[in-house]
């Protein structure tokens, strides 16, 4: 049986479930290396695909082979590598979504320092975000539900404080 890509070249698939390790098609550790046509000019590109992912988390440029017009064969050692980077990228990608998605910051009150933490939730209909109040032994002390946009500033966090921990009503 053979697969044609989108750039027309054909691969192999294998008759069993064991490790695909071709020239242009690596497969292994939760991921797929393939090796295609780049369009923007006459090089040639490696895609990283995680499994069950449908686009890949990385694409970078591939080497030419000796012929200096067929690309250089994947093999054990760039495939790690490749892993390994794309990995990395996800990784990255993932930590900017969290800070993104949960800020936090310390406010002075008479009775001691609080943590203000903001959690968004994004729901595709209707996103919002929880502020939490949290006292210096770190005892929840108070929780408000507010817009997904709302800012968190060390103003904002301290009219909150201000007016007994309400829910501002619209963004700040």
């Amino acid at each position: 049986m053979s697969i044609m890509t989108d750039h027309t070249q054909e691969y192999d698939e294998p008759e069993d479930d064991g490790p695909v390790q071709q020239p242009r098609l690596w497969q292994g550790n939760g991921w797929t290396a393939r090796v295609i046509k780049n369009d923007d000019d006459e090089g040639w590109a490696v895609a990283m695909i995680k499994d069950g992912e449908p686009e890949p988390a990385l694409v970078g440029p591939w080497t030419m082979g000796r012929d200096k017009k067929n690309p250089k064969p994947l093999d054990v050692n760039a495939f790690h590598t490749l892993v390994k980077t794309a990995s990395e990228v996800i990784r990255r990608h993932e930590q900017a979504l969290h800070a993104q998605l949960h800020k936090y910051l310390y406010v002075r009150t008479d009775e001691g320092e609080l943590k203000i933490t903001m959690d968004i939730i994004p729901d595709e209909e209707h996103p919002y975000a929880i502020l939490k109040a949290f006292d210096e032994m770190g005892e929840q002390v108070a929780t408000a539900r507010v817009d997904a946009n709302f800012k968190l500033t060390a103003t904002s966090a301290d009219k909150w404080v201000a007016a007994d921990f309400k829910a501002p009503r619209s963004s700040q």
